[in-house]
């Protein structure tokens, strides 16, 4: 089979595969394959081009493909969604291989990186911090509501919750009392179980040399060392810094009509935790800029005078961005002028 291009719709059990020649006639269509068919089918296959979603378990299966000499490409849900010939209405798994193979074969596409095994099993401790951070701030909100239903209405500072919901639920009835006490208890542990996964990302960061050379940088901490060097790797997937930042939706909307062009807010596409951190990061530079002389620090307070606190937190992010892709990508380490 002269195959070239091949879309395959991830699922658990049944995958639907679509695969097309260099005319763009379709060769192969397999709407059901079960899931212990899926590699001796690709394995079957010539070398051709491989195009899925990067959804679970698209990394596991790009290497896997990969090992059997196939160009494996990545790409965002969303950005598949407008190949679909049925439009969004008509969803169904051979529709969506159909897309995918569709979408593939575009000139502009943007893909994801394909992951090593090493940089998920990096990401997966990232993945199971964040699940424990969103459960203690669940716990520490159900607490206050509980607290708030007999009158005490406690701040939204999680610190005052900790060291007053307990004084606070004394005079509540028993069962109360003791909801209350049960809930400081899961924050507690929730406490220590982030302070155990915060360790294990510092281990993470000072055993790579890249990352201690990201750990350089005004802004980043262990936390986004390891996360941009998981995300990105070497950075040989983008072709510049800028191409990271808006990878990372840190550049603004474009709108253009009538020849008039406008930017608008930041993209907010891509990954939104490494986005989230890169700004933390750049609201920690801006806050300790004052009163600094050097240029990073001149040249973040100037920003912030002339275009505004967001601006230029933004602002900030996005440069680390880009000067972290150019350390990753030419193995250079920081230099502060």
């Amino acid at each position: 089979m002269n195959i070239v291009f091949v879309g395959i719709d991830l699922a658990k059990n049944v995958f639907a595969l679509h695969g097309v020649d260099d005319a763009g006639k379709a060769r192969l269509v397999r709407p059901a394959v079960r899931r212990d068919q899926l590699v001796e089918t690709i394995a079957k296959l010539p070398p051709c081009t491989i195009g899925m979603e990067a959804c679970s378990g698209a990394h596991h299966w790009a290497r896997q493909f990969i090992a059997f000499g196939h160009t494996v490409r990545l790409m965002a849900p969303q950005f598949v969604v407008p190949y679909r010939m049925s439009g969004k209405r008509g969803k169904n798994d051979k529709a969506d291989a159909a897309a995918i193979c569709e979408a593939v074969q575009r000139p502009n596409m943007r893909f994801v990186p394909v992951k090593t095994e090493l940089a998920q099993a990096r990401l997966a401790v990232h993945t199971v911090r964040q699940g424990l951070v969103a459960g203690r701030t669940a716990t520490i909100n159900r607490l206050r509501g509980v607290l708030s239903e007999f009158g005490q209405v406690m701040p939204l500072k999680a610190k005052t919750v900790r060291l007053e919901a307990a004084t606070r639920a004394e005079g509540l009835p028993q069962w109360a009392q003791t909801a209350c006490m049960d809930l400081l208890a899961e924050i507690r542990r929730l406490d220590e179980q982030i302070d155990a996964y915060d360790q294990h990302i510092r281990l993470m960061a000072q055993a790579d040399d890249r990352s201690k050379r990201l750990m350089g940088m005004p802004g980043i901490g262990p936390t986004t060392a390891s996360a941009l060097l998981a995300a990105i790797g070497n950075g040989h997937d983008f072709d510049n810094g800028r191409q990271v930042a808006a990878w990372l939706g840190l550049v603004p909307g474009q709108y253009s009509s009538g020849g008039k062009n406008r930017l608008g807010h930041i993209t907010k596409a891509g990954d939104s935790y490494l986005r989230t951190l890169l700004i933390l990061g750049a609201r920690a530079v801006l806050a300790a800029a004052n009163g600094k002389n050097d240029r990073i620090s001149r040249w973040a307070q100037a920003l912030a005078e002339r275009r505004g606190y967001w601006k230029a937190v933004v602002a900030i992010a996005a440069k680390n961005a880009r000067m972290a892709w150019a350390m990753l990508a030419k193995g250079e380490a920081f230099k502060p002028a």
